[in-house]
């Protein structure tokens, strides 16, 4: 996890390991009691494991630091060059650091929020993102994403379904990602101006495929 050397450096790679198992184990976790004290436990805890770690992404790169960032919420990656899913934080590929890069995120069911997305400022390969039922996506996710200027070069599709938190102006900000080729809205009930949506595309993505499935 962390590159060899000290023995501090081994001792936090086991600390990120147990981490990472630990916090699979609770994003796994379905139903609750749902109370205040829950909500807010719940609440602290997802931004624990989004917190953003400058030091890490620095030391172990972009792509790396993201990966354990989306795993430890819940997400799944998948490298260029390779089909399969990775979803288990304790089995993330070792060696050289710069050889894998991230292709595909799908964050279905996951606890990913706002505050961890300065993780995604440094890929640069990124293809396609699925946001499907997270519930602590929202408008500034998405305003972020149509901010990065990497993200706004590389991103070809995006499905974003039942993400109650999104509304239009989310999605419109999803214009600048000016290579974008397929969008698929699903179950959005925050997005309400449907015709507007389809004019701001047409204009800024001609190419771009559209498919809306709201009510």
């Amino acid at each position: 996890m962390c590159c060899a050397g000290s023995e501090q450096r081994l001792t936090c790679a086991d600390q990120m390991m147990l981490f990472g198992k630990v916090s699979q184990q609770l994003c796994g976790i379905k139903k609750l009691p749902w109370s205040c004290d829950s909500r807010y436990f719940w609440g602290w805890l997802n931004a624990v494991f989004n917190k953003v770690d400058y030091d890490r992404i620095r030391d172990v790169g972009p792509d790396r630091a993201a990966s354990e960032w989306l795993l430890r919420c819940g997400a799944m990656v998948r490298y260029h060059g390779q089909e399969r899913w990775q979803m288990d934080y304790n089995h993330l590929p070792t060696g050289p650091l710069d050889k894998y890069k991230i292709q595909a995120i799908d964050a279905t069911n996951s606890c990913i929020m706002s505050i961890g997305f300065d993780h995604m400022e440094g890929l640069q390969h990124v293809e396609k993102i699925r946001l499907c039922k997270c519930h602590y996506i929202e408008d500034d996710c998405l305003l972020r994403l149509g901010q990065l200027e990497n993200l706004q070069k590389s991103i070809l599709e995006m499905e974003i379904i039942s993400c109650g938190n999104v509304t239009d102006k989310g999605i419109i900000a999803l214009r600048h990602l000016r290579n974008l080729k397929y969008l698929l809205l699903r179950d959005l009930p925050g997005v309400r101006e449907k015709e507007n949506l389809v004019q701001v595309f047409e204009t800024a993505l001609p190419s771009l495929e559209l498919k809306l499935q709201l009510k």
